[in-house]
């Protein structure tokens, strides 16, 4: 069954949005999909919050409403996407919970727009002040290798030809083994299936190092103000895996000096997926965080 859609500037939209109060935005990751954070959906809306939780561009049901659109997958793009969705539905100020993709798309919020921001949290990736992609170290740029492999036509293909696989090697490859079964990566790749899947995700990664990848001139000016931006003032929760084989804890540390209100908590034991691997300890993460930020 298909979720309910709304039209944006540049995509049908879908999203899923339950309950009444304090409006809270969910914003998947990358390989992931919206039905990832069904227990910390659902435990939020025991509390009494408003959820929304779309699908991202490229993913599950979203489309976009022109064949000659650049399917931008930077930051910039699903920022704007986020707001668009927020207008489109009448939340003036809210919550951003932003996992991978969704944790930087939370961050350029908080630079772009940070009047319409109570908070955000960040799950996984760490800040990045002005948005800077810089060469990783030889050690993260190991771990880094799915990234690489998109920049080489051979790379390029082999995505092209099987996206499922690719993202479950990732799947299998981020976390300590054990935190997911068939049945429910079975269940998330169908937001993979997406026409526009593989585009986008090439995008969001070849911009960073390619000079001539193409970007959408339409987010220039999202793209202007986190480029001069360094210092976040929306009040930040950032969640860590201990365990996470793709964005280590070090990667997050030392980095209070860029907030104004900033905590920061690593979960042992868990990798890359902890709305997943662990819903009860970032509920109760995002609970207190949210009650701090009414």
């Amino acid at each position: 069954m298909r979720v309910p859609t709304l039209r944006t500037p540049t995509l049908s939209l879908a999203y899923d949005d339950r309950g009444s109060g304090s409006p809270v935005v969910l914003v998947h990751g990358w390989p992931d999909a919206a039905r990832g954070w069904g227990p910390v959906r659902d435990g939020l809306l025991a509390d009494g919050y408003r959820v929304v939780v779309p699908d991202l561009r490229g993913c599950g049901d979203t489309e976009f409403l022109d064949a000659g659109t650049v399917r931008d997958g930077s930051a910039d793009a699903l920022a704007r996407d986020v707001l668009d969705l927020a207008d489109a539905l009448g939340l003036d100020r809210f919550a951003v919970v932003g996992h991978d993709w969704g944790a930087r798309t939370a961050y350029t919020l908080a630079a772009a727009a940070p009047e319409r921001l109570r908070s955000i949290a960040g799950l996984a990736l760490a800040y990045q002040p002005r948005g800077r992609f810089r060469m990783p170290s030889f050690r993260q740029a190991r771990l880094f290798w799915y990234q690489w492999l998109m920049f080489v036509d051979a790379g390029v293909a082999a995505v092209r030809a099987d996206p499922v696989g690719f993202a479950r090697e990732q799947w299998e490859t981020w976390s300590p083994p054990g935190w997911f079964d068939d049945d429910e990566f079975r269940a998330t790749a169908r937001a993979f299936e997406n026409p526009d899947w593989v585009a986008v995700t090439l995008q969001a990664y070849r911009f960073r190092f390619d000079p001539d990848e193409p970007l959408d001139p339409h987010y220039d000016d999202i793209r202007a103000t986190v480029a001069a931006t360094e210092h976040l003032s929306v009040p930040t929760l950032m969640i860590q895996g201990g365990a996470d084989h793709c964005d280590p804890p070090e990667a997050s540390e030392g980095l209070e000096g860029h907030f104004d209100d900033h905590r920061r908590v690593v979960i042992a034991g868990v990798g890359h997926f902890p709305h997943r691997e662990a819903p009860d300890e970032v509920l109760a993460q995002l609970r207190r965080h949210l009650a701090r930020h009414p």
